[in-house]
């Protein structure tokens, strides 16, 4: 039904697509592996997809000229219109929570730069496909690190077990969730699975957690500040990584390809997407936020993006930041 109200939105753009471009919408279909019902679908995918090639070559365009300091490129995203996306894979939902009054966070010495990757607290980055489980992923990839500081071993845990099973706790799978239901569910569950012995499923299942596939667990969590970067630079350099929020609902964060994200239209107050905060740092005097999506190893830097720091919490980096505590 989308699909042929937007066909019914785009209509001319159908039919008149370029034969310039065939050989290279043949090579992105193959690569990402893209099988459509039927021709009118097709047909619909192609005008959009053809849309996104025109935005990624005039942004790129406009970065030689010294416009933008990061890119866009054609990921597994590019057949879909921003709407969809919003829809579909960004499924953050927010609800009020105390937040830490610690100000001796402001009063730390930092590091110049921070990456949880390198000392193995960050697990593989993962594509959460068709589904609003961007919470689930957030969520544990933050508990990831702390089971990794508590007992040596870095141990991928379950969204799954999270999209099926939190439902009493307030989330709806796919449709979204909150990541501190999330932190909720795995207290009164105490404990949630590993992701070996619940994989992914890219989809709503039926619960099936067993205590026998029990690889994380957590007794409470902590949200920080409103909007405080500094607050976040001292959590993620001194707890470990962050289950954090941004704005993704831009088709120029949907399309990221590399570089520093610094979209002026990235509303810090309209937060959609669960991301998971590794680090910081900064390339020639820009400072950055180092973020793991999960939209799959394909997208951005490689599953990563770097989001602009200390600019007025740009994207809403700051706005909504949470840890578990074992």
């Amino acid at each position: 039904m989308f699909i042929l109200c937007a066909v019914l939105l785009l209509g001319p753009l159908i039919p008149i697509y370029s034969t310039l471009f065939d050989e290279a919408w043949h090579g992105w279909t193959l690569q990402h592996a893209k099988v459509y019902q039927n021709q009118t679908e097709a047909a619909f995918r192609r005008a959009v997809w053809e849309k996104n090639v025109e935005m990624v070559l005039g942004h790129n365009q406009e970065v030689l000229l010294g416009r933008h300091n990061f890119t866009l490129g054609l990921n597994h995203l590019a057949d879909m219109m921003v709407e969809e996306v919003n829809q579909k894979l960004n499924g953050f939902k927010m609800d009020k929570v105390a937040r830490s009054k610690n100000h001796t966070w402001k009063n730390l010495t930092l590091p110049s730069s921070v990456d949880w990757r390198s000392k193995g607290l960050v697990g593989p980055v993962q594509n959460q496909g068709i589904c609003g489980s961007c919470w689930a992923f957030s969520s544990l990839g933050a508990l990831e690190g702390q089971m990794k500081k508590r007992t040596g071993v870095l141990v991928p845990l379950s969204p799954q077990n999270l999209v099926d099973c939190s439902a009493a706790d307030g989330n709806h799978g796919c449709k979204g969730g909150y990541i501190t239901k999330a932190y909720r569910y795995i207290i009164r569950n105490r404990g949630v699975d590993s992701e070996k012995s619940y994989p992914y499923e890219h989809q709503n299942g039926k619960c099936r957690y067993s205590a026998r596939g029990k690889a994380g667990y957590c007794s409470s969590f902590s949200a920080l500040p409103w909007g405080d970067e500094r607050a976040l630079q001292a959590a993620v350099a001194r707890v470990g990584p962050l289950a954090v929020a941004v704005n993704a609902m831009l088709p120029s964060f949907h399309l990221y390809r590399g570089g520093i994200y610094d979209d002026p239209d990235c509303n810090a107050k309209l937060i959609n997407h669960a991301v998971l905060l590794v680090g910081y740092g900064s390339d020639d005097g820009r400072h950055f936020w180092l973020l793991k999506n999960s939209w799959g190893p394909a997208w951005g830097e490689d599953g990563f993006i770097r989001i602009i720091r200390n600019k007025k919490n740009a994207c809403g980096i700051a706005t909504f930041a949470v840890y578990p505590q074992l």
